[in-house]
């Protein structure tokens, strides 16, 4: 099996990578500290708590947005960086922002006018959006947050995994991220059981490593040994995707994705985040 070559990766990310990626790396891989990645993540936040200033590179606007959110609080939660300051601050945008039913909605109207992804479409009606609400919860759970927010949400996404008849390989991300860390265990195992079958069999998940086009692979669903979601794939499928990973980087150092690449500096500042994540992924399965 090919290695992954660490001093081209280091330097892919010193041409190419955000601040807070690299400060990311450093805090992974090179011993590095807690408060430049806690200060790095800070400056994407805005006065009203919550986060945006392309932290999510495919939203530009510079107002919060709950994406940025999401990955502001799983870059905090994946770098042991977990800030209660900035940790409240969002979730108190979440609180002010959050649609009728609880959760929060997908994308805001404050984009208009702002480049941005052709899918970032606010819905009409600013519904709960399963995958952001249960991307945000599952990491707040992780965490053992207690908070008003995080208690509805909750509420509304297993309301929502009720619901599910025609599963979408994006929703079922939310999913399987917030059952992995809700703190009802039996009923996580159980609803997990249920929803199985709507994963594996509905064609959201690619089995062949190194598929063309906007897929979703096993390491999606199951990225960690620990991972309900490997419940669902055999160990060979599995190691043939991580193969697969540790093969993928390119000439530059660099790993890239397999969605539209609608904009240079957002394809940039994702390559950036996915190499650090490429790397993070394959030393948990212990291919580093």
């Amino acid at each position: 099996m090919k290695s992954p070559d660490i001093g081209q990766a280091v330097q892919f990310l010193a041409a190419n990578a955000r601040v807070v990626d690299r400060r990311s790396y450093e805090r992974l891989f090179e011993g590095g500290g807690a408060q430049p990645v806690r200060d790095a993540v800070a400056a994407y936040r805005n006065p009203d708590g919550g986060f945006g200033q392309a932290l999510e590179p495919d939203g530009r606007a510079p107002a919060s947005q709950s994406a940025a959110v999401e990955l502001a609080l799983r870059i905090l939660h994946q770098t042991n960086v977990w800030d209660e300051d900035l940790v409240a601050g969002a979730c108190g945008w979440l609180e002010a922002t959050a649609p009728a039913e609880g959760g929060t909605a997908f994308a805001d109207p404050v984009l208009d006018g702002w480049p941005h992804a052709p899918w970032w479409i606010p819905e009409e009606g600013r519904p709960a959006s399963l995958i952001m609400t249960g991307l945000i919860a599952g990491t707040l759970h992780a965490r053992q947050v207690r908070q008003p927010w995080l208690d509805r949400a909750t509420e509304v996404t297993w309301d929502r995994i009720g619901q599910i008849t025609t599963p979408t390989g994006y929703g079922m991300l939310g999913v399987l991220r917030f059952l992995q860390y809700v703190p009802d265990r039996d009923r996580a195992t159980a609803v997990f059981g249920q929803i199985a079958p709507l994963i594996t069999d509905s064609g959201i998940v690619t089995l062949e490593p190194g598929a063309p086009g906007e897929v979703h692979t096993p390491l999606d669903f199951a990225p960690e040994p620990d991972s309900m979601g490997r419940a669902l794939f055999s160990e060979a499928t599995i190691k043939a995707h991580l193969d697969h990973l540790a093969h993928a980087q390119l000439a530059d150092g660099g790993w890239t994705f397999n969605w539209l690449a609608w904009s240079p500096s957002a394809e940039r500042d994702w390559r950036g985040y996915l190499t650090v994540d490429a790397l993070r992924l394959l030393r948990a399965n212990a291919y580093l």
